[in-house]
């Protein structure tokens, strides 16, 4: 009797344990790794206490979590479809995970490339969506430098000097132009390594706003009419301090150009155009001897900002 009852009982395993094959065996492996990372608040602080968190990136299908980069993002990759997300902004992306996961469970990597320097984060899922990161701010410790040679110099570094000469003072008082009540000067012009920083202002005398319709600078002849072969080449700016289109009594403007020669012949013009159809356009000439004239920036003017954009 117990021979029997045995064999029964080996029976009904073996049955089970073929059923189970057959059930799991039709499941598909699942390509991606699924890691953990345990004990996560006692073994591992740094994940919470936000001074020691290095790399990590906590997430929930309930927070949409911003990851700011102190420069624009040319790059975004996102190893795994665990975690969507977009470039919502220059220098900012996106990241949500799919969907519910265990908590510290691994969703994937991120790589964010910028300008000048590359970043990359382990994201991790969190079940509490209080304890995930709504805004990450990468730091300039988390950050590698790479070259890259399209970018000579950040637009973030663009910014820091523009700023610093916008708060200097005048030293250029030999380039102006007057046309319809509106006055433009040329205040200074710096070189930086391989661009050139032009900081001008407009004063309206008019009482009639002045709306901005474009900017555009060109490399013209300086006696275009008379000129058989005229050419005129159309440069665009690098970069722009000032985004205001409109303005009542002043304004005032630092562009970035790259570093350019030009003959005696021709002559460099700021044509700021006015937003109508018959509206205002005033030029300003800008000499190739007033370029040689060019100031080296003083780095010491830096440590006058209130602020630096890293």
């Amino acid at each position: 009797m117990k021979r029997i009852i045995f064999a029964l009982v080996a029976l009904g395993a073996w049955t089970m344990q073929a059923m189970a094959q057959k059930k799991y065996g039709e499941i598909k492996a699942d390509t991606a790794k699924v890691r953990y990372i345990q004990n996560m608040e006692r073994a591992e602080p740094y994940i919470y206490d936000c001074p020691f968190r290095k790399n990590i990136i906590l997430v929930n299908e309930e927070v949409t979590t911003h990851v700011v980069m102190p420069e624009n993002i040319k790059l975004v990759d996102i190893s795994t479809n665990k975690i969507i997300g977009n470039q919502c902004a220059d220098n900012i992306v996106r990241i949500k995970p799919a969907g519910r996961m265990y908590n510290n469970e691994m969703a994937g990597t991120i790589t964010v490339i910028g300008e000048r320097h590359m970043a990359q984060f382990d994201v991790v899922y969190t079940s509490g969506p209080a304890k995930a990161n709504s805004v990450y701010p990468i730091s300039i410790e988390e950050m590698n430098p790479y070259k890259n040679p399209d970018v000579l110099m950040p637009e973030s570094q663009m910014a820091n000097y523009a700023w610093a000469i916008y708060g200097s003072g005048k030293k250029f008082h030999n380039i102006h132009s007057a046309a319809y009540g509106i006055k433009a000067v040329v205040n200074n012009i710096y070189t930086i390594n391989d661009y050139f920083f032009i900081d001008f202002s407009l004063y309206n005398k008019t009482k009639i706003k002045y709306d901005i319709d474009e900017l555009r600078i060109k490399l013209t002849d300086k006696k275009e009419a008379k000129a058989t072969n005229s050419q005129t080449i159309e440069l665009s700016p690098v970069y722009s301090l000032n985004s205001a289109k409109s303005f009542k009594k002043a304004y005032r403007n630092v562009i970035v150009i790259n570093k350019l020669t030009f003959p005696n012949e021709k002559v460099l013009r700021l044509e700021i155009s006015e937003n109508q159809i018959s509206g205002r356009v005033i030029n300003i000439p800008i000499e190739y001897e007033d370029v040689l004239n060019a100031d080296c920036f003083d780095e010491k003017f830096l440590n006058l900002l209130p602020f630096k954009m890293k």
